[in-house]
């Protein structure tokens, strides 16, 4: 870990091969936007000799943010694997997205990965650290998967390394925040005028060396006098922090007694603890000297990922199940073992087509083969995501992606990474496995998308590929849902917040070649009566030959809500014919559907056919249908019509600092708090109920309000009257209509 060599780099222009698990690291890194992955991503890549100094690959791009799109926005909106060879090792590094808005992609690293870097910007105050970073990070310790820290932005000139370890330690840590530590501190050079002293290197406190990066590469030396006093308290509580968290409990008794722990037992109880994800080491990077080979801090975090992060082999699978339902016992990661895939991401490329993402779990990838592709149907409250799905499919060619080039692998064991060309059925979630023994993964969790979009094809010939662009951005990524809504008529797209609608937006035009204009998303009211009423319907028109002729008399009444349309047959001594009575009923329900004062379907009322008249020859089932909507529309004339509004069930989940703003800007969207409890670290559950019209920019104003700390869910609970005077503006707007 940095104390005990320099490591070799590997050679560039490759692609990184894996001969067993036990050679292969699978690491995330996590970190608000702006913290510095994707800068620590090619660092790590200078040292590990596979880009140049400026961070570029043979063809000049980025090895990590090179989508056109990030170009163009600025911030990292997919994942990206970089894989690495270091010291014999091959490193997968999944740079994941920082803002908010792609914590789909997010998640999709965390299930590829064994391993997590939590990168924090010592620039940045600690608010930065407790939202969705917090989350992952809570996330991450409830399945025990290690994590450590490492501190960018040193050379900012108010960063602070000590005061943001201890912050990081209070936010991390929980009740144990000596589980919390650094294993070097930074070594600063000659202060500058403006009193800042820039970091030249790290001072190792388990081996109590320097290692100095000032001339370009990394050297190795004694620290002084002064340092070696600055190190001890450090060096103690570290010491203290390792053995509190070792296996061999006869260790604290020894070092309490007085005995010098050796440094290799130090370390190899130090890798354990980080393995198995008790204890989190906070290292430090800062930006290479120029022309440097090495950036500050890569070499030791090189080493503490080779050393002290997990194989794949020390990771559970997730549950695999067979054709018949049943569990199946798949955790040994064996490249010999039954086939066991998984598409963590789907990429569409202009030249390749679909591009798959695949983490390999369990058996050995190989191009040409025929596998089974398996997909879960998902659904959310209510709404199908995906329908279920498999095919039999062959596997394209196999690589390894390095910035925009695709490097050729010749296959891919379990516990390594690769990318699968024309999987033109496989959707991100989905499971690849032998053809003749079909498996199916459960699916990891993904948030809800909360914000809609309603879009519309800007031209006919847009409108053409509208659909299969649609179909394919879904399948690309599962936190989008479409929903083409029956009541309102609209296209809507499902997103996580405006950046991710978006790019969403931006991928249709790009990608698919698919105009679309965005128009206002509306929400699906009822109408009902406020009241008793009564309505004769009379359609009779003579215009030579078989006429029309049906007349009929209705009474309408509210129901309780919840109770649909009720009809009810009272006529007596044959005035309707009884061939005629479904008639009726049919042209009822079809102007109810239809509506009767703002154009939105009528719900909850019982209409009781009374009296009516019919005629021997012009009578006609079209003519009573007619009649029946005409007495509806008669009955709606003559009484109150309420508008209804769906209302929705809303938890907000908030830190305890923003739980006033929260309750009182849902009190300003009309909103009833039912109930607030407390929940854990210094977070409270607010639960309302706040009609769905007011919560549409929820997603967004939500982020806004808590600085992106608090999240929420909505589910529908009931349609509610409007209040009047917003009711009568919705029916003005109905009647504006042409």
């Amino acid at each position: 870990m940095g104390d005990k060599s320099n490591g070799h780099p590997g050679a560039a222009g490759r692609a990184a091969t894996a001969d067993h698990p036990a050679s292969v690291r699978n690491v995330v890194l996590v970190g608000h936007s702006g913290s510095g992955k994707t800068t620590l991503v090619e660092a790590l890549a200078l040292t590990a000799g596979a880009v140049n100094r400026a961070g570029r690959v043979e063809d000049g791009t980025s090895v990590s943010d090179y989508d056109e799109i990030e170009h163009r926005q600025q911030r990292s909106v997919q994942l990206s694997l970089v894989p690495l060879e270091w010291d014999g090792f091959k490193i997968n590094l999944l740079d994941t997205p920082g803002y908010a808005d792609f914590v789909g992609e997010l998640r999709a690293g965390l299930r590829a990965a064994d391993a997590a870097l939590f990168i924090v910007s010592a620039a940045d105050g600690p608010e930065t650290m407790a939202g969705a970073t917090r989350m992952v990070w809570e996330e991450c310790a409830a399945v025990g998967m290690p994590r450590a820290i490492v501190i960018t932005h040193l050379e900012a000139a108010r960063a602070d390394f000590e005061d943001m370890t201890r912050t990081c330690a209070e936010v991390f840590g929980g009740d144990d925040p000596d589980a919390v530590l650094p294993l070097y501190l930074p070594l600063r050079g000659e202060r500058a005028p403006d009193g800042h002293a820039p970091v030249t290197g790290l001072i190792g406190l388990l081996s109590q060396r320097l290692f100095d990066y000032a001339s370009g590469e990394r050297k190795e030396s004694e620290p002084d006098a002064d340092q070696a006093s600055l190190i001890e308290e450090a060096r103690n509580r570290l010491i203290e922090g390792i053995i509190s968290e070792s296996e061999d409990e006869t260790l604290m008794d020894r070092y309490l007694g007085g005995e010098e722990i050796d440094v290799k037992t130090l370390i190899d109880d130090l890798e354990r603890a980080v393995a198995r994800g008790v204890f989190h080491p906070v290292l430090a990077a800062a930006p290479a000297p120029e022309d440097a080979r090495q950036g500050i801090g890569t070499v030791e975090l090189l080493e503490l990922i080779t050393g002290g992060f997990p194989t794949p082999l020390e990771r559970a699978a997730p549950d695999v199940r067979g054709r018949d339902g049943k569990e199946l016992d798949i955790h040994a990661c064996d490249p010999e073992g039954p086939l066991v895939a998984e598409v963590v991401k789907t990429a569409s490329d202009p030249y390749v087509g679909r591009v798959s993402l695949v983490r390999v779990f369990s058996g050995t990838l190989r191009p040409d083969e025929t596998v089974h592709v398996s997909g879960h149907g998902l659904s959310d409250h209510g709404h199908e995501t995906r329908a279920l799905h498999e095919a039999d499919e062959r596997i394209g060619a196999l690589s390894a992606p390095f910035g925009k080039q695709q490097r050729t692998l010749t296959h891919c064991i379990a516990g390594d990474l690769a990318c699968v060309a024309k999987l033109s059925r496989a959707e991100t979630g989905d499971t690849l496995s032998a053809k003749e023994a079909p498996l199916l993964m459960s699916p990891w969790e993904m948030p809800d998308p909360l914000l809609p979009l309603a879009i519309q094809a800007h031209s006919k010939a847009d409108e053409d590929k509208l659909s299969q662009g649609l179909s394919r951005l879904v399948a690309e990524d599962p936190t989008m849902r479409l929903e083409q809504n029956q009541d309102t008529h609209q296209v809507v797209l499902w997103c996580l917040g405006e950046a991710h609608a978006d790019v969403a937006l931006e991928r249709l035009r790009s990608r698919y070649g698919v105009q679309v204009d965005v128009i206002p998303h509306k929400v699906s009211l009822r109408e009902t009566f406020a009241g008793r009423s009564a309505g004769r319907g009379r359609h009779v028109k003579q215009s030579g030959g078989h006429g029309q002729y049906a007349i009929c008399e209705i009474e309408v009444e509210p129901l309780p809500g919840g109770s649909g349309i009720e009809f009810v047959d009272k006529v007596v001594g044959g005035a309707v014919p009884r061939q005629f009575i479904p008639s009726v009923e049919k042209g009822v329900r079809a102007q109810a559907t239809k509506g009767v004062a703002a154009g939105y379907p009528l719900i909850d009322v019982r209409v009781t056919l009374l009296d009516g008249k019919a005629h021997s020859v012009d009578s006609s089932d079209a003519a009573f249908q007619t009649a029946g909507a005409l007495a509806l529309r008669e009955a709606a004339a003559d009484v109150r019509i309420h508008l209804l509004e769906p209302v929705a069930e809303v938890e907000v989940l908030v830190g305890d600092d923003y739980v006033g703003t929260v309750m009182s800007d849902l009190s300003g969207r009309r909103g009833r708090v039912v109930g607030t409890e407390q929940a854990s670290g210094g977070r409270t559950l607010i639960r309302a109920e706040v009609p769905e019209i007011e919560i549409g920019r929820y997603a967004v104003d939500l982020r806004s309000l808590s600085h992106g700390t608090a999240r929420f869910s909505r589910e529908y609970a009931r349609h509610e009257p409007m209040p009047a005077q917003l009711s009568e503006r919705i029916r003005e707007q109905a009647q504006d209509v042409p």
